[in-house]
């Protein structure tokens, strides 16, 4: 454990220095920023910025985390050539990578609403809300493009999978979803429509911040019966436990693939 945190506060220090980094935490900010001039309240502006949020959170996590892992495998070689244990080297990495993504995404989307919409009070929840999703799929993508750069030794091939998992789950997931809706319309899909949901790191997070903004009725009958579910403290305790598993469930993999890796 105590070189997994040396290692982690390493590689956290030496992405910080990355101008990648700062183009991140700056795509945010500028986002933000342009949202609040163009006179949009907090509540709308998180709304806006949630679309940007579940797009852009997960490519960005997931490319990084695997050109990251590419780029220091020659210092990782170097590490596992001494008495160390592959499991510290891989969790430090993956903490000081997920860690320095989250950071930036927090100060990028934080700085414009301390600026602009301190004094609403009543959005500060949503906010943490969305503050918390970026950083749950930030871990989720960050986990997901270590684990699909530790299968397998070509750079290109490792690219195509996280490219392939991002576009699943934002785009052809919901597809597949509104598929089943239209064939199987005729029967209640209430209770299979929630257990679909919680199958998806993305559609999960948007679900729960939309309900915490009060936009349910903009989502017609699915709103509805989302809201009676994840309103509920039973709801929102399971939506969370989903995205706790969804976070530590690619982590566990790509750390047991670690291990048996050739390098």
């Amino acid at each position: 454990m105590r070189h997994a945190l040396k290692l982690a506060r390493y590689t956290f220090a030496d992405l910080l220095r990355s101008r990648w980094m700062f183009a991140y935490a700056g795509f945010f900010a500028a986002i933000g920023w342009a949202l609040f001039y163009f006179g949009e309240e907090p509540a709308q502006a998180i709304v806006s910025l949630l679309s940007v949020v579940l797009i852009v959170i997960p490519l960005v996590s997931a490319i990084f985390g695997m050109t990251q892992f590419y780029n220091s495998r020659e210092f990782v070689e170097l590490l596992l050539a001494q008495p160390l244990d592959r499991r510290s080297v891989f969790y430090g990495q993956y903490v000081g990578l997920a860690g320095t993504l989250a950071l930036a995404f927090v100060i990028g989307v934080s700085t414009p609403f301390l600026w602009y919409a301190i004094q609403y009070s009543e959005d500060i929840g949503p906010l943490l809300g969305l503050l918390l999703a970026g950083v749950l799929l930030t871990s989720i993508f960050a986990a997901m493009a270590l684990l699909a750069s530790t299968l397998t030794d070509n750079r290109l091939r490792a690219l195509g999978a996280v490219i392939f998992l991002w576009l699943y789950f934002t785009v052809l997931y919901d597809g597949m979803l509104l598929m089943v809706i239209l064939l199987f319309d005729a029967y209640p899909l209430e209770t299979p429509l929630i257990a679909l949901t919680m199958l998806n790191p993305v559609d999960l997070a948007r679900i729960v911040i939309l309900l915490r903004l009060d936009v349910a009725a903009l989502m017609g009958y699915t709103g509805a019966v989302f809201e009676r579910f994840f309103g509920s403290a039973w709801g929102m305790a399971l939506s969370m436990t989903a995205l706790a598993v969804w976070t530590c469930a690619p982590v566990a993999l790509a750390a047991r693939f670690y291990r048996r890796r050739d390098f």
